[in-house]
């Protein structure tokens, strides 16, 4: 029996891939080229099944010139590249990775915090290039992080994750905003006070931002709400490129509206605005946050996992839209 043929988008682990090939005839990009829609498009053709990072834009065009497309799994958890309506309209099984990388990226999260408020990239660059010649009682004197209060915009697993680690860790207080209030036991445990969004801005040391991105998220972060945080706030964005304004932000940098800022995410990435790379007081990553062999191999496996269970059985692990399923 012929078995379905598969585009695997990216690289991606070679023992992945072994799985995906036991099931799949499949097609790889071993030298993990971006390609453009057209060359996406291009190398669908044939193809019942996809596998993607968030790389690739399945949009409207892309699922009309490729009508035998049943399922896309997205290596990831957020899927801002899927156009989810137009993929339902289309019969099209969209998927994503969440739970296997909360606590890494929360991780991650607490670890840019505690890097942007104690200058910990600042004074690196400074050691480097041989400007270290006496200490000074101001050195780099950054911002506390035990005690302080530790602001978080969306309150999902990972959002909660990083309100942990802060409550309980750190001794810090917790104030949060998200489009739901959380439930009381989760509060507890959490133990995060829910405040509107001005609130939380104008009250919070250190705001991370875990919001998922959307048209209505786009640029939550602007002029306007940096010009209401504290001139001694820190800002942390692990959440979506276009959450924050970042040419504002390069400016409320540059002039000290805010103290410092730590970045794992970008608009437009893998570019950045040039602004952010003139500024000292900014900590920048390259989206990296789920960084660890372990969980990267279980988004990967997760990933594939959606793909053989939809294409072998019908039943995927991890479906956006399973309205898809009962057509």
């Amino acid at each position: 029996m012929t078995k379905p043929h598969i585009l695997v988008a990216r690289a991606i682990f070679p023992e992945t891939l072994a799985r995906l090939a036991q099931q799949f005839e499949v097609e790889a990009n071993p030298d993990d080229a971006i390609w453009t829609k057209a060359q996406l498009i291009e190398r669908l053709q044939g193809k019942v099944g996809a596998f993607t990072t968030g790389s690739e834009r399945v949009d409207t065009e892309v699922l009309a010139a490729c009508p035998q497309l049943r399922i896309v799994a997205n290596m990831a958890v957020g899927y801002n590249n899927f156009d989810v309506d137009a993929m339902t309209a289309a019969g099209v099984l969209a998927t994503n990775a969440p739970d296997v990388l909360t606590e890494t990226t929360a991780d991650f999260g607490f670890a840019l915090l505690m890097a942007t408020a104690r200058r910990v990239t600042e004074s690196e660059h400074f050691l480097r290039a041989g400007k270290w010649t006496k200490w000074s009682y101001d050195m780099f004197a950054g911002a506390e992080v035990h005690g302080s209060t530790l602001g978080i915009l969306g309150m999902g697993r990972i959002g909660q994750g990083i309100a942990r680690r802060g409550a309980h860790g750190f001794g810090m207080k917790v104030i949060y905003h998200n489009r739901s209030r959380l439930s009381p036991e989760l509060e507890a445990e959490c133990k995060a006070r829910y405040v509107d969004k001005e609130e939380l801005l104008r009250t919070a040391d250190h705001l991370v931002l875990v919001v998922p991105y959307s048209a209505a998220s786009h640029h939550a972060i602007g002029a306007a709400e940096l010009a209401l945080m504290k001139r001694t706030a820190c800002l942390v964005n692990i959440a979506r490129g276009g959450i924050v304004d970042d040419a504002a932000l390069a400016v409320a940098l540059r002039e000290k509206r805010i103290a410092a800022a730590g970045l794992d995410v970008f608009e437009g990435e893998p570019k950045v605005h040039p602004d952010l790379l003139t500024v000292p007081n900014v900590v920048l990553t390259p989206h990296i946050a789920s960084a660890t062999i372990p969980t990267r191999m279980a988004m990967a496996n997760l990933a594939a996992d959606n793909l053989i269970g939809f294409l072998t059985q019908g039943m995927p692990l991890t479906p956006l839209n399973p309205e898809v399923l009962t057509r």
